[in-house]
């Protein structure tokens, strides 16, 4: 849109300059000059560089100075020349605009003067026009920055929220599991034990019927239950909640952790990957000198993976010693994984369990 009005805007000072031209000299002799203060003009508005635009209007200068006829279309090449860097050489133009006036009648000059101060009026719009625009243009790009990032802390929030979510329900179910092993379990074992002292005092045969009946129900009930508070303790065990913990309270280095689990990997592989965590870290503050480390979790649609990493220097390292290292393996060969330990540039253990065959 601005575009389209500078256009106009040219337009107009084009026609009140072939207006006064026409009205001074006799146009078929100095087409030729006229045809270059119209390259002059075109150059102005087409390129950018202000240095160029600065030698194309000292060469407009010379040429007025040198025809003073030209002057009249001062007021065409002030509208590019104006509010750029180097417009103060622009000044010189009062030198073949004096001499023009001294030539000129004084209608024609008052003419020029009137259109020359329209020009730079029109120029002083265009200015402003351009100023709010780019105002305009900053705002927008706040506006859209701002809302990316209100929707990223949205996602953020939300993936928080879920996040609390997850601990809270882990954790009521975790007190549930408590309160019914702490209190019905209680109070079956004493049924139990009360019906098997009444079946060891009962002489009735046909009571004793009765009282094993209740005693094996009691006892079923018991297993029940205790299996079922098992089961509900098992998976309220969060294993990003159980590994942040032990990633704040590791204090040796800096540590970077990256839990990219979507699907709960079971109760067995939990504690594993939990146990493999706590000894990997435990080996890292006895035998590495390290000042940076990290634990990766992802998932791939086969497998899960564990990467420890750090990068300490390894000395003398042997697979065979070192009980925890043995542990670590032998734990992942349970679950029929992979483990590889990588001691190039720092030490490694890469471990993928494959998901086919878990237990939960």
């Amino acid at each position: 849109m601005l575009k389209t009005a500078g256009l106009v805007d040219k337009f107009i000072m084009l026609v009140c300059s072939l207006a006064i031209y026409f009205a001074q000299s006799n146009f078929a002799v100095n087409v030729a000059l006229v045809l270059i203060v119209f390259i002059i003009s075109s150059f102005l508005s087409y390129f950018d560089d202000e240095r160029l635009k600065t030698v194309l209007t000292l060469v407009f200068i010379i040429l007025a100075w040198l025809y003073p006829v030209l002057i009249v279309f001062l007021p065409l090449i002030a509208y590019d020349m104006l509010y750029q860097q180097y417009n103060h050489y622009s000044i010189l133009a009062v030198i073949p605009l004096i001499k023009f006036m001294h030539s000129a009648s004084g209608q024609i000059t008052a003419i020029s003067l009137a259109f020359l101060l329209l020009g730079v009026l029109l120029r002083y719009r265009m200015s402003q026009l351009e100023r709010i625009q780019g105002k305009y243009r900053k705002l927008t790009d706040a506006a859209r920055e701002m809302a990316l990032q209100l929707q990223k802390q949205n996602k953020e929030l939300i993936e928080k929220q879920d996040n609390e979510i997850n601990i809270a329900t882990l954790n009521e179910r975790n007190r549930i599991a408590r309160e019914i092993h702490d209190n019905v379990g209680h109070l079956l074992s004493s049924a139990i034990l009360q019906a098997g002292a009444l079946r060891t005092i009962a002489k009735d045969e046909k009571i004793k019927l009765h009282l094993d009946s209740l005693h094996a129900t009691l006892a079923q009930a018991m297993d029940s239950t205790r299996d079922s508070v098992h089961k509900l303790y098992e998976e309220s065990i969060d294993l990003n909640a159980q590994v942040e913990a032990i990633v704040q309270q590791f204090t040796f280095c800096e540590l970077n952790y990256e839990y990219c689990f979507v699907n709960d990997p079971g109760k067995k592989l939990k504690y594993a990957f939990i146990a493999i965590v706590k000894e990997a870290l435990s080996n890292l503050i006895k035998h590495s000198n390290a000042t940076h480390a990290s634990i990766t979790f992802r998932e791939h649609p086969a497998l899960y993976q564990l990467i420890i990493r750090d990068n300490g220097s390894v000395k003398n390292y042997d697979p065979d010693e070192g009980m925890g290292l043995k542990n670590m393996i032998e734990r992942v060969h349970s679950f029929k994984g992979n483990i590889n330990i990588i001691t190039d540039e720092g030490f490694e253990i890469f471990i993928s369990i494959p998901k086919e065959g878990l237990q939960t």
